[in-house]
This record gives structure tokens, C-alpha cells and sequence, in this order.
């Protein structure tokens, strides 16, 4: 299984962002993705879900209507948009394999992680 994040950069606050995770080793199709971030000297913390076929998703209420996650099965991709970014959005972003859908919003829930990609929001 491997997991690739990319899409990282500076930002200003207003602006926009699009992360993506590339996957490989296991039938995407199959399972629930989810994206976390951590900022420095904090825990690592929930932002969005997304089931495998891509009907049901979840976010955060810190980037609820402001961030979209959504995913391409054909291209074993899943993806979060962010727009009206915000300097407390500034962390490492990490997409992760869910592992166990009933505790989507706990790191426990999830198998196998990607390496992560740094935002920064600032002017």
C-alpha cells in the first residue's frame, strides 16, 4: 500500500488550495480515505472522509463549507479543495486508509498513511 500526497504550497488567507492522494497497492475502489492535518506541537486531527464509492462524505466542523473532498476511483485519486484558506489551516495535510469506518475521526481509524504535504497560509 502506498499513499502520495501532493498539491502543498503557500498560500494567502482567502485563497485556494487542491490536494491530491495518489494510491497504489490495494483496489481503491474498495475503501474509505480520509484526510488529517497537523500543525506544529499539536496532535494530528480529522478533516474529511470519504466512503469508497464516494456517496457519503464528512468534514470537520473547522472546514465544514469551505473544504470539498471527493475522489476518482479510476484514477485511484482522492482529493480535498480547499478554498477560503485560513492561517489556522497551516499544518501538514495527510491522506490515510480507512481501517475502521466507526472511528473515522480518530487516527485509530485508518491503516496506512501517506508521507504529507505542507500548507501554509500567510501573507
Amino acid at each position: 500500500v502506498r499513499l502520495v500526497e501532493s498539491g502543498g504550497g503557500l498560500v494567502q488567507p482567502g485563497g485556494s488550495l487542491r490536494l491530491s492522494c495518489s494510491a497504489s497497492g490495494f483496489t481503491f475502489g474498495a475503501y474509505g480515505m480520509g484526510w488529517f492535518r497537523q500543525a506544529p506541537g499539536k496532535e494530528r486531527v480529522f478533516i474529511s472522509a470519504i466512503t469508497g464509492s464516494g456517496a457519503r462524505t464528512y468534514y470537520a466542523d473547522s472546514v465544514k463549507g469551505r473544504f470539498t473532498i471527493s475522489r476518482e476511483n479510476a484514477k485511484n485519486t482522492v482529493i480535498l479543495q480547499m478554498n477560503s484558506l485560513k492561517p489556522e489551516d497551516t499544518a501538514v495535510y495527510y491522506c490515510a486508509r480507512v481501517f475502521y469506518w466507526n472511528i473515522i475521526q480518530s487516527a485509530r481509524g485508518y491503516d496506512y498513511w501517506g508521507q504529507g504535504t505542507q500548507v501554509t497560509v500567510s501573507s
